[in-house]
This record gives structure tokens, sequence and C-alpha cells, in this order.
């Protein structure tokens, strides 16, 4: 077997307040989406390493995980590309810390605190089809701790 199949691996945050959550707005190859602050991994960090740095990025909040609300795999068809990509999912929740004055990351447009109900209602504007979805696992509750991912000193260090 020549072909060893890759899904593209991100992270994504959950940021909660007062029962709204912090979404980003984003330009796309397929024009303006919503997501929760997301991105992918980037070698030598943890999955932890990489939602931190992510919600930093696209909303110039400090993030602190709490835990891990799931993880998820969907396939996304890129219609300007003609590609099928499948993404593995590491979905966290936690709580948005200091708001710093920095620029937002390439491409988004701002940052919007919205209720589930208006997420739902935009389902067609999210840039993936499980936004929605790790928002009402965060709502049931599903919770995974943290100290059951683990990072191997390899990672950081190049290899082994």
């Amino acid at each position: 077997m020549t072909d060893i199949f890759k899904p593209s691996v991100t992270v994504a945050a959950i940021i909660e307040r007062d029962g709204r959550f912090l979404l980003i707005e984003e330009e796309t190859s397929e024009g303006v989406k919503l997501n929760q602050p997301a991105g992918h991994l980037d070698p030598n960090e943890s999955l932890e390493q990489a939602v931190v740095r992510e919600a930093l990025e696209e909303t110039a909040h400090e993030f602190i995980p709490t835990g891990l609300v799931g993880m998820y795999m969907s396939r996304y068809h890129s219609k300007s590309r003609g590609t099928d990509i499948t993404y593995l999912r590491f979905t966290f929740c936690g709580d948005a810390g200091r708001e710093f004055n920095q620029p937002l990351d390439d491409g988004i447009l701002r940052t919007l605190w919205m209720t589930r109900d208006e997420i739902a209602a935009t389902v067609e504007q999210h840039r993936s089809p499980i936004v929605l979805q790790c928002v009402d696992d965060y709502l049931a509750g599903r919770r995974i701790p943290l100290a059951l991912l683990y990072t191997h000193p390899s990672v950081f260090e190049g290899g082994i």
C-alpha cells in the first residue's frame, strides 16, 4: 500500500460567557464564514498549546483550556480547489482570560459573541459542519479531562 491516509489535524476553542459563545467571522476561499476560534496543529506543539495559540491569534483573547469537549471527524469538499479534505478536530472548552490589544490573524474579520440559537440560525454560514455540534455537545456537559491527553517529549525535541 503506497497511499497513507493523513487527515488534517485541527483544534477549536469553545469559549462561553453569560450564555454567549465567542466566534470568529473569517474570509475563506468559499466566502465569509463563521467558526469557533480554530486552526491547524503546528509542528513541535501539543494539542493544548495549539488551541491556546489559535484562540489568541484569532480573537486576541487568552484561552485557558479546562476540558476536551470531543474529537470530531468531517470531510470538506473545496469547490474552489475541487479537492476533498478530511479533518480530525479536537475541540476544547475553557475560559477567556485577558484580551490583548493586537491585530487578529490574517483573514479574520471580527469576533462575535453569539447565543446557541443565533449560531443555529446561521448554519449556512458555518465554516465547518460541526460548529453547532460542538456547541451542543458542550451544552450537554460533555467533557474529557485534560489529564487524558499526553504529548511525548519527542514532539518538542523534533523526534526520537
